[in-house]
């Protein structure tokens, strides 16, 4: 069967996570339904990264089994006509053939992800749903001295979620920036993989240090006591995109 690699982007507010969930709308089972409505079947969709609910994408991307083969175009054309037509807030952004040993998850060689905050008094309006209000002033540049102790290989214990179910809590962390444009604050972070809530649990303990209720110091003690009671206040999903994930170039 003929597979092919989709990048999606999608506004999350409205679903409950990436996942096919029963009674849930989720934004697996939005693409399955728009290609059931395409293809005349229900091709399972498989994603790169589970995001959790209210998490957002610009570059998601999942892999997908069809009975024929289609130009490239004309599936994504298809895919985004019903997911319109149903009033989903996913799009196909581009759709590709691939190889069959292609896996959205398994082939993946690194994740980006994005957080983003405004920082001032005054209510969100534009970005609500789409960002983490944070209303007193922080220091971007303490906030990225601190987050260079995340670089590297490390045991994330105290930035997993408790209903994680990675096997290793061992992780190894590319970079991570904090920086700023005007009001907003981006919080860049890149890793081959992720633990569960692992991006917000490492940004909530960073704007810990930005209220100055932390020291560099103390962030670096949370990381090394391996323990998830040290974890800081888990940031809320509204500001977190999956940007892009990275595949070995042929």
């Amino acid at each position: 069967m003929p597979r092919y690699k989709l990048t999606i982007e999608y506004d999350g507010a409205s679903y409950s996570g990436w996942q096919w969930q029963e009674n849930a709308r989720s934004v697996q089972g939005a693409l399955e339904q728009a290609l059931a409505a395409f293809v005349g079947a229900t091709p399972r969709v498989a994603g790169a990264g589970r995001t959790d609910a209210g998490v957002h994408a610009r570059g998601q991307v999942a892999h997908v089994d069809l009975a024929r083969d289609w130009p490239g175009w004309r599936l994504r054309e298809a895919i985004n006509a019903h997911l319109t037509q149903a009033h989903e807030t996913v799009s196909v952004v581009g759709a590709a053939p691939v190889g069959s040993d292609f896996d959205a998850r398994r082939s993946a060689v690194a994740r980006h992800y994005r957080y983003v905050a405004i920082n001032r008094r005054a209510p969100l309006v534009f970005d609500k749903g789409r960002a983490w209000l944070v209303k007193t002033p922080l220091d971007v540049s303490a906030m990225h001295e601190a987050a260079q102790a995340f670089i590297g290989r490390h045991d994330f214990s105290t930035f997993r979620d408790a209903q994680c179910q990675a096997n290793s809590a061992l992780r190894t962390l590319d970079y991570f920036g904090v920086g700023s444009e005007g009001e907003a604050i981006h919080f860049d972070v890149g890793a081959r993989s992720f633990l569960h809530r692992q991006v917000r649990s490492m940004v909530g303990s960073l704007v810990e240090v930005g209220l100055g209720k932390w020291t560099a110091a103390d962030l670096r003690a949370a990381l090394e006591a391996a323990d998830r009671r040290r974890c800081g206040p888990v940031a809320p999903p509204d500001g977190l995109y999956l940007m892009r994930v990275d595949y070995p170039e042929k």
